[in-house]
Order: C-alpha cells, then structure tokens, then sequence
C-alpha cells in the first residue's frame, strides 16, 4: 500500500510539473508574440493604437516609401554582402580550430584550449581595440568589423563538442583506410556536422546583420556605411519624410519589419538544424 501510495503521489507531482512547465512555456511564447505582431500590425495600420493586434486597416505605404528609397540600396547591399562574407569566414574558421583543438595528442594542446577559453573571460577593451585598429590603418575596412563577429571562442567551443559526439569508430575506420587528418575532416566529420554548421551559422549571420557599433567606430566611408546605420541615420534625422504624409512611428515599425524580415524568412528552413545543433552542443560540452 505504501509503494501505491508513492507511485500516485509522484505521478500526481509530474502531472502537475507537466502542467506548470506547459502554461510557463505558452505564456513566454506569448509574452515574444505579442510585441513581434503589434509591430507588425502598427506598420500597416495608421489608425493603430495601445495594444491593438488586429489592423482596422492596411496600409502598405511606409513600405512603399522604405523601399523606395535609392539612399538605402548601397546600405542594404553592404549588410548582405559583410554576412554572407562572415558567415562564410566564420564557419571555417570556426569548424578548422573545433577539429584542431579536438586533437588532445597534438603537442601544445592545453595552452591552445587554455588561450581560447582566456578571451571569453578577459578582452582588451573598446579603447585599446580602437586605438590599435587606428595605428595598424585599418579604419575604413569592412573586414575590421567582419572578422570580429565572424570568429568566437563560443562557438569554437560549441564546434568541438558537437565534434566530440561522433562516435570515435568513425575517426578510427578512417585512420585505418589511410585517411590523413584533412581527409577525415572533409570526408566525415563536415558531412556529419550539418546541424552545428547551421546553428552556429545563423548565430554567426544574425549577430553580423545586426551589427551597428562597429560600423559606427571604424567605418566613417558613407558607401561602406551597412543597412542598420543608414536606417537609424533616417529615423533621427527625419529622412523618411516625404509627400506622403505618413506618422513616425508608422514608418519606424515598418522600417523594424524589413531588418528582421530576412531570418524570418531564412529560421524556419533552418529550424531542425538549429535546435539539434544546440542540444548536442550543450550536453556534450
């Protein structure tokens, strides 16, 4: 009777754990949902106002007036480009340091691990950054910005754990067939690795995208000046006003809408690899 007793006991504590657990998860999803659709509603309805998540009307002219704009097109066309050339870098520099430092036998291997795992505590600072990128002259390069947000000692750390869940029967069938380290990378490890290459690199393109500070500190050449500087440059400085008279806040909502509209787009195709990337990533590590 005592061992019935438990067992109801504790399915009754799961049950309610369960619940708990399901209503936190759907209030957090709504707590994110809400804001991402009254922005979209508030970009399409002039007469939008308080927490209004239904348009009484549509209107698509904010949009028309953003992207009509010739002004934005070179800014547009710089942030695409510095991701794509990020994500790029990143990823192989990212997936060639995981497998190096995966290499416990390789001589100088904990001073390697010890020097990278240094920078994610200590960094040298946004003064000497500054001052040394000024002294070496490359101020007014874009790939002072890229290389930065390209390369992580996270997510070198993310890579090599996810590295470290193939089952090692592989590294050894390969070493036996006479595959060199290069071959085993490029012939079995990339292969395997698709989930940790899509989640890192969207962590790799959205922080890239987003990128703002940087392009501010050391790119002071307008035409090399990315899409999230020319949009904040148009809000403050009114350079969305046009004939069309539209509300600020209008144009400010939907100019929001077409900065994070591309990883809407892009996340749901990637959405399998992300979170099975992830999930390995953290037990493994």
């Amino acid at each position: 009777m005592t061992e019935k007793f438990s067992f109801k006991k504790g399915h009754r504590a799961r049950a309610a754990f369960l619940i708990f657990d399901y209503a936190f998860i759907v209030l957090l999803c709504v707590c994110m949902l809400v804001p991402l659709l009254k922005v979209l509603v508030d970009s399409v309805d002039p007469t939008s106002h308080g927490i209004q998540l239904w348009p009484k009307q549509i209107d698509f002219s904010a949009y028309k007036m953003i992207l009509g704009k010739s002004s934005l097109y070179q800014p547009l066309w710089v942030s695409i480009y510095t991701t794509i050339l990020a994500t790029v870098i990143g990823l192989t520099m990212v997936t060639l340091a995981g497998y190096v430092v995966l290499q416990r036998e390789m001589p100088g291997h904990k001073f390697i691990v010890s020097s990278i795992m240094l920078t994610m505590m200590f960094s040298g600072g946004l003064i000497p950054t500054y001052i040394t990128i000024k002294t070496m002259g490359l101020m007014n390069n874009v790939f002072t910005v890229i290389l930065p947000a390209s390369i992580s000692a996270y997510n070198i750390i993310l890579m090599k754990s996810f590295f470290e869940g193939i089952p090692g029967t592989l590294y050894e069938a390969a070493e036996l067939d006479g595959a060199s380290p290069m071959g085993i990378f490029a012939r079995i490890v990339l292969p395997l690795s698709k989930p940790a290459l899509a989640s890192i690199g969207l962590f790799i393109a959205v922080g890239m995208w987003n990128q703002y500070m940087n392009f501010v500190l050391y790119i002071t050449d307008a035409n090399k000046k990315n899409f999230q500087v020319k949009v904040r440059d148009l809000i403050l400085n009114d350079g969305l006003s046009g004939s069309i008279e539209l509300s600020e806040e209008l144009l400010k909502n939907a100019m929001v809408v077409i900065v994070v509209f591309p990883f809407l787009v892009i996340y749901p195709f990637l959405q399998k690899y992300f979170v099975k990337g992830v999930t390995l990533g953290a037990v493994k590590g």
